[in-house]
């Protein structure tokens, strides 16, 4: 039966819970995993060393655990780690703002028991053969040992065989904002070539010991995690991004007229929310995968862990007026800048709150109301479960990945 609801919103059906299945591999310990790899490499390190751990600003699953086992493994070699932040542009592009969010991240001087420094000052390393100059973060280059810790993953802007993962974080996060607007004021086609030739021109002169690579399933959580040594880090990544995109999340449902959108965030993506989910982008045109047709998108919050940034704002067709209200637009549209993607903060539809800003949106569908097809989800990185009108149960049905929650 088409159970449907009038409600203030006009008629808008009935929402049911679905269960999407994804590959549910994980790590059951992901510190002890860690150790593990560390161990079976039989690296001897210089007592006294000063090891500069470089930390980004993504919510990575366990990124606390994992740093705290690093920081463990390299106290007992009697080594002296710290912490930098490697997040680019991020945090606005200031100390205060990048150790704001590694404190958000869980990752602060209290919960690590070492030192963190964030900084923006910068040291020119030289050019790469073709002329790029090559930024890098003056407090890591001084140290006499550097480890990036980063998850790989399919980059939301370009493609290319390396994307996100621990070469961007060489070049790109430990860049500071300086180095990042640098690499930004190329063309998207060109930032997977240049971030490789960048990545592998530090490797060759900064003392990279190792960088730990992270993989997550398709709920987010750790699912393995690897040691690269500088010599093959950029080969093995390459093979990482390929699993990394296998294992991604995605959409079941191939059209929809109104997609309700819970939150965006800085911790979920660099982009707010991840585009190879959503299909929206200010900068890439076309996706490798199956992404799903939306008419309409709206959203209803941003992430506290965000701290004001809401790039990605720009995408959508309705937000709400809280969402408007935690915009920090000093912080917001430094990022924008950096990134040379100021569609990305242009200001949608104010609608007063949740309820209107859905009510608008599914006004402004192609599709009448009582035939709109739509998708609630919380966000890009969380979609084992989603919320699907009546009329979309049949393709829920014919599936084999997505499930009817019985438990609704």
């Amino acid at each position: 039966m088409n159970r449907q609801k009038e409600n203030n919103l006009g008629f808008i059906p009935q929402l049911h819970r679905v269960r999407q299945v994804f590959n549910a591999e994980a790590l059951h310990d992901p510190g002890a995993k860690l150790i593990e790899k560390l161990e079976a490499l039989g690296i001897s390190i210089p007592r006294g060393s000063r090891v500069a751990i470089a930390v980004g600003s993504r919510g990575i699953n366990n990124l606390p655990v994992l740093v705290k086992s690093l920081i463990q493994w390299l106290a007992a070699q009697k080594a002296e780690p710290f912490i930098v932040s490697a997040m680019g542009s991020h945090g606005g592009g200031t100390p205060e703002g990048q150790c704001k969010i590694l404190d958000s991240l869980g990752v602060s001087t209290e919960t690590m028991g070492v030192p963190i420094i964030c900084s923006q000052d910068i040291v020119h390393l030289g050019e790469t053969p073709q002329g790029f100059p090559i930024l890098f973060d003056r407090v890591a280059a001084e140290a006499d040992l550097i480890i990036p810790i980063n998850r790989i993953k399919a980059h939301t802007d370009f493609d290319g065989p390396i994307e996100s993962g621990l070469c961007k974080m060489l070049v790109i996060g430990l860049g500071n904002d300086a180095g990042c607007r640098q690499i930004h004021n190329l063309a998207p086609e060109e930032y997977s070539s240049i971030i490789e030739t960048a990545a592998s021109f530090i490797l060759s002169k900064m003392p990279v010991l190792f960088g730990v690579a992270i993989l997550e399933n398709g709920y987010g959580q750790s699912y393995d995690l690897d040691v690269l040594k500088p010599e093959g880090m950029i080969a093995k990544e390459k093979i990482l991004l390929k699993k990394a995109k296998d294992l991604m999340p995605s959409i079941g449902i191939k059209e929809i007229d109104l997609l309700i959108c819970e939150q965006i965030g800085k911790d979920i993506s660099g982009a707010g929310f991840d585009p190879n989910i959503l299909g929206r982008s200010s900068v890439k045109k076309s996706f490798s995968r199956p992404i799903p047709k939306i008419d309409k998108m709206v959203l209803l919050d941003l992430t506290e862990a965000s701290h004001g940034n809401g790039i990605g704002i720009g995408m959508f067709d309705v937000v709400t007026r809280k969402v408007v209200d935690k915009l920090d637009f000093q912080v917001m549209y430094n990022n924008a800048t950096a990134c040379k993607c100021l569609e990305d903060v242009r200001i949608p539809y104010i609608a007063a709150d949740e309820s209107t800003a859905i009510e608008i949106a599914a006004q402004a569908c192609r599709a009448s109301l009582t035939e709109l097809k739509i998708v609630r989800i919380k966000n890009t990185s969380e979609l084992d479960y989603i919320q699907v009108s009546e009329n979309l149960l049949d393709e829920v049905l014919q599936s084999d990945q997505m499930y009817k929650d019985q438990m609704e």
